[in-house]
């Protein structure tokens, strides 16, 4: 609890082995900057895509979480629904990861948390990073879909002419906050902070109004 004896807001995050493990770095580090109580949980395969992707060790992105915990800690709070949570995101979702978690055959505290947020109707949003698609991983999205979770892929958004790969990173896990329903001042919207996106406001006529 926080100094009002109030229980801060809780997000459950998932690292799995996919290539893009940046994206969930930042949501930890937008994340904290929000006061949002982070529980992160990372794959094997994904501390060792840490050492291809970036300089930084498994040690430094927990620093950065609430609480991390061990894969196979299946007892671990995240893994009930009576820890009450906004939910939880994977980022990046690998296909091995997405394909557990449609089944709710679960075989590690990462897929369990995923499942015990469906089970719960909580938001699990899913960053699957993979292309090209095959008609498989199609279907196993539309299931997915059918049963709650949100599949959205790291898709940059060239619209607000990103200058580096840290600014489209910043702004897709930005976004991807807002699933939560979390603002967070790094997002750059459209007809807001993107000048080339604003309208003038429609305006009616002045005088009389015919009858």
């Amino acid at each position: 609890m926080d100094i009002t004896g109030k229980t801060p807001p809780r997000l459950v995050v998932g690292i799995s082995g996919a290539s893009g493990v940046a994206y969930g770095v930042r949501l930890l580090e937008m994340l904290g900057s929000l006061g949002v109580e982070t529980h992160l949980v990372m794959t094997r395969a994904a501390e060792m895509t840490l050492g291809y992707e970036t300089g930084l060790k498994p040690k430094d992105v927990e620093a950065l979480a609430h609480t991390r915990y061990r894969l196979d800690d299946i007892g671990a709070a995240i893994a009930s629904g009576s820890f009450k949570t906004l939910g939880m995101i994977v980022a990046p979702c690998s296909v091995r990861t997405m394909s557990e978690i449609s089944t709710g055959v679960t075989s590690s505290l990462l897929t369990r948390a995923a499942d015990t947020m469906l089970k719960e109707r909580r938001r699990l949003v899913l960053m699957v990073r993979e292309t090209p698609l095959h008609t498989g991983h199609l279907r196993t999205m539309t299931q997915l879909s059918e049963i709650g979770a949100i599949i959205a892929p790291p898709v940059p958004a060239l619209y607000t002419q990103p200058g580096s790969i840290d600014e489209m990173v910043t702004q897709t896990a930005a976004r991807m906050l807002d699933l939560f329903g979390l603002e967070a001042p790094e997002t750059q919207r459209w007809g807001e902070d993107l000048k080339q996106g604003r309208r003038a406001p429609v305006r009616k006529p002045q005088g009389k109004t015919r009858k």
